[in-house]
Formats: C-alpha cells, structure tokens, sequence
C-alpha cells in the first residue's frame, strides 16, 4: 500500500513539472468545445396532443347488424405506420419545406432526417392519446410540421376507413354478381333436370328396394288366390259334368213351371251390374277389380242373350226349360261366378306383374337420376346459401357505412393544439459548457501525464535507485537562490491564475445562459 501511494506521488509530481503543457491541452479543448457549444443553432420544439374516441353509442346498439371493425387497432397501427416516406413527403410539400433544398440530394437527406426527428408516440402508455413533436431552427416551421403530421393523421385513419368500406362494399357487389350468375345457371340446370325426368320427379322420395320387394308380395299373394280360385272352378266342372241339366215332370204334377228360363240370368246381370256401379264409386276404370267386373258382366249379358235366343228358336227346348234340374242351374251359376272369379285374379296378377316390372326398372334406373338430382340440389342450394349471405353482407356494410356518416366509428379530438415553445429547447448549453470544462480538465491531466511517460525525470535519489537497480553512492542537493525562489513562485501564481480565469470564464457563461434561460 506504501509503495502504492508513493508511485501515485511520483506520477503526480511528475505531471506537475508538466503542468504548462496540461494547461495549454486543456484551454485548448475547453476553448474549441465551447465555440462548438456557442455555434450549434437553436432549435425550437412544437407538440400536440389528440384523443381518438373510439366509443360510440351506436356500437352496442349495432351489434350483429353492422359490420364494427377493431378501431382501436387500426388508430395503434396507423399511429406507428404514420412516420412513412410518402407521409414525410406530404408533410415537406404542405410545410413548404421543399423550398430549402435545390438538389435532389438535399431534398433524400432532409426526408431522411425528417423521419428520425419527428416523434409520435403514444402519451403515457395508452393507445388512444398521441404526441406529435418536432423540432427545428424556425418556431413556425417546426408548427407547420406538428400541424401538417396531426392532419395526415386524421385524415389518413377516415380516409382509410371510407377506403376500406367502399372496396369491401366493391367486392362484394362482385361476389355478388358471380354467385348470382352461378345461382342462375344451377337453376336452369335443375329446371332442365326436371323437364327432362319429369316422369320419374315425383317417385323421387320413394324406397324402391322396399317397393319392389312389396309389389313382389302382392303379386305372390294374387298367384297364389288364383290358383285357389282355378281349383275352385275346376271342382264345380266336375259336378256340374255329373249333373242332368234338365228333369221330366213328376208324376200326377199339375202343369209345368210357369217361371222363366232366363229368369236367374237376369237376376245375376242386375246384381253385377250394381257390383260394377259399387267398385266405380272406390275406384277408377283402369283398377283391375273394376276391369273384371266389366268382363263379368259383358259374359253374363252374352249368356243371357245367348239363352234368349235358344230358347225363342226351339219351343221344345223352352218346355224343357221349364223342368230344368234346379241343382244343375245352381252349379252352372256358381261355375260362371268361378270363371269371372279366376277372371278378375288373372287380371290383378297380370296388374301386378307390370307393376313389378315397372318397379324393378325404376329400382335399377331412379337412384342414377337421384344422385344426378341431389348434385343438382346441393350445387343450387350452395350458391343459393352463399348469394343469401353476401346480400346480406352487403346489407351490413351499408348499414355500417350509414353508421359511420350518423355518428363516426372514431372520433378524433385536438387535446392541445400545435404550440411551439417560446425559447429554444435545445441546445442545453449551461449542461454542454459543463461538459466541456469537464472535458477539457481531463484533456489537460491526459497530456500531463502523457508529457511526462514520454519524458520521464527523477525528482530523488530512491526513484534513480529503484528504476536503474544499480547501488547510488551520493546525491547533491539543489540550493535555491532568492531570485530562483522568486521565480518559481511568480511561475505558480501564473499557473494558478491562468486556472482559476479559465474556470471562471467557464462558470461566467454557464451562469449568463443560466440567467438567459430562466428569463433574467
């Protein structure tokens, strides 16, 4: 620690013996970065400050009818998009900053300072209060500038906002006129489809598997009645083929049978004829029950004539009639009830099996034209569905826009208008003069010790010792005369007082732009 300490004092003594040249180093760099201080041109600062208010009554009274964009978020993006070259390019026009410069060159440089001297920012952390500052030589300048940003601002984010809505609206009359156009020609398809497969359109809906397999039920239980019915009518040949048709008179009978011949016959026609009118009234002529009974009836009429005629043409055969075998007409009645029975059977079976058939090729034929039916619908459906909704988009947008011009989405508010300070705010030349007393100190002290590296002396007899580590057999002692004691005293009182007026020249003029600064 000693050892430390004496190399300090030995430096310092050495510095000392270099003290003028420290001095001259340091005036030098204080005079120079005083200057320096005293050329750089005032600048004045212009602010202002605007609130974007983007609550409005209207928003929660809109909900889901009008389309309410994220303004906040737009306000925060256009607030740190708004330092742009084309902006500071409006800004140089309607600030007529344009009129310093004469050379493209100079005009590059000065948007590119432009951008990195103007400041905007959002005030104290929020997002819906801006300050714009700007600084510059000219007060007025340095407000066209603060004015010019506050109106591109506002001006931008409205204008963006109109811009916006009317290329939103734009495109969705476009997106309209497409899907209209679309919609149109999936109608005409399935207009086509319809007019082409008109005949199968309403069987459509309808399970034809299930269909077919009933139909083909229906048509098993029809086979299976008519054979029943034909075993029927063959049982009632057989007796009927056993049975005499007539019978004398019985013995000690008092005249014949005075009733007629074709008497049953008639009975049989009236009552199929009111079978026939019955099944009319439940169904159509082409149902299979009314055809039978049509047939019937048209058999029964033919016998009955057939009989009549029989009967007018032979008068024998007429007296015989009138013993018929009552047993034998019944049986011949039953049989032709049978024959129009299994008649009407065939008829329903043959019904059946066409209606199978038919069922059977719609079975292998309708699903082919279901799929091409049910991709018609689903593509008008589609764009039916889409064109809906861009009406009504397009509703919301012009309802927005409405809402817009009623009230605003945002409005903007001036908090403090652009003012620029009455005296410059820049430079600070009390804390620059500061800095360069202190500088120049450090300069001084710098070549100082540089002077004496660079030119080392031993002021004793330990130092010589110690740096040439050579055994030291004496030193001599300097005696001062009076006038050498004089001289050097008149030296340090120059030192100082060239120090003591260098530092009070410094502290002079940080103290006279002190004074200036507070209005004194």
């Amino acid at each position: 620690m000693q050892e430390l300490i004496q190399q300090v004092r030995d430096i310092l003594r050495s510095m000392w013996l270099q003290r003028w040249w420290g001095l001259i180093v340091g005036v030098t760099v204080g005079l120079l970065a005083g200057a320096a201080t005293f050329l750089i041109s005032d600048k004045h600062e212009a602010t202002a400050r605007v609130y974007v208010d983007t609550q409005s009554i209207l928003k929660p009274l809109m909900t889901g009818l009008a389309v309410q964009p994220n303004v906040e978020q737009q306000v925060a993006m256009m607030g740190r998009t708004l330092i742009s070259r084309p902006n500071v390019e409006r800004v140089v026009r309607m600030a007529d900053l344009d009129l310093r410069v004469k050379t493209r060159q100079q005009r590059e440089g000065m948007l590119d300072q432009l951008m990195k001297d103007i400041k905007f920012e959002a005030t104290g952390g929020r997002e819906n209060i801006y300050t714009i500052t700007f600084r510059d030589q000219m007060p007025q300048t340095a407000k066209k500038v603060v004015q010019s940003l506050l109106s591109i601002f506002v001006e931008a984010n409205l204008g963006d906002k109109r811009r916006d809505t009317d290329q939103a609206r734009r495109f969705i009359e476009d997106q309209i006129k497409t899907y209209e156009q679309r919609l149109l020609k999936s109608e005409d398809a399935l207009k086509e489809f319809k007019i082409r497969n008109i005949q199968l359109m309403p069987n459509l809906a309808k399970d034809y598997v299930a269909q077919t397999s009933e139909m083909q039920n229906m048509a098993t239980q029809a086979r299976l009645e008519l054979r029943q019915a034909q075993y029927a009518r063959d049982a009632l040949r057989s007796q009927l083929s056993g049975e005499a048709p007539t019978m004398g008179p019985l013995p000690g009978e008092p005249g014949t049978n005075t009733s007629s011949p074709t008497a049953d016959l008639e009975k049989r026609v009236d009552a199929q004829k009111r079978k026939l009118d019955e099944l009319r009234t439940r169904f159509t002529d082409a149902h299979p029950d009314v055809i039978a009974a049509r047939q019937i009836l048209g058999q029964m009429r033919a016998q009955l004539e057939s009989e009549r005629t029989r009967l007018a043409s032979n008068p024998v055969a007429a007296q015989a009639a009138q013993r018929a075998n009552p047993v034998f007409q019944q049986l011949r009645l039953a049989l032709a009830d049978a024959e129009a029975q299994v008649a009407a059977l065939r008829a329903r079976v043959a019904d059946y099996d066409s209606r199978l058939t038919k069922a059977r090729q719609a079975a292998a034929t309708i699903p082919k034209v279901e799929a091409e039916y049910i991709a018609l619908t689903r593509d008008y459906q589609v764009n039916k569905k889409n064109y809906e909704q861009l009406l009504a988009r397009r509703d919301s947008v012009q309802m927005s826009g409405e809402m817009e011009a009623a009230a605003g989405v945002a409005e903007f508010r001036i908090v403090d208008p652009p003012r620029v300070s009455a005296k410059p705010v820049w430079p600070n030349r009390p804390l620059l003069l500061g800095l360069a007393l202190m500088m120049s100190i450090v300069a001084g002290f710098g070549a100082a010790f540089l002077r004496a590296q660079l030119k080392p002396v031993f002021l004793d007899a330990r130092s010589l010792r110690d740096i040439t580590e050579m055994p030291l057999l004496g030193s001599v002692s300097l005696l001062m005369s009076s006038r050498g004691r004089a001289r050097n005293r008149n030296a340090n009182l120059a030192f100082s007082g060239s120090v003591l007026m260098y530092t009070l020249l410094f502290f002079g003029a940080i103290a006279y732009f002190v004074l200036k600064a507070a209005g004194k």
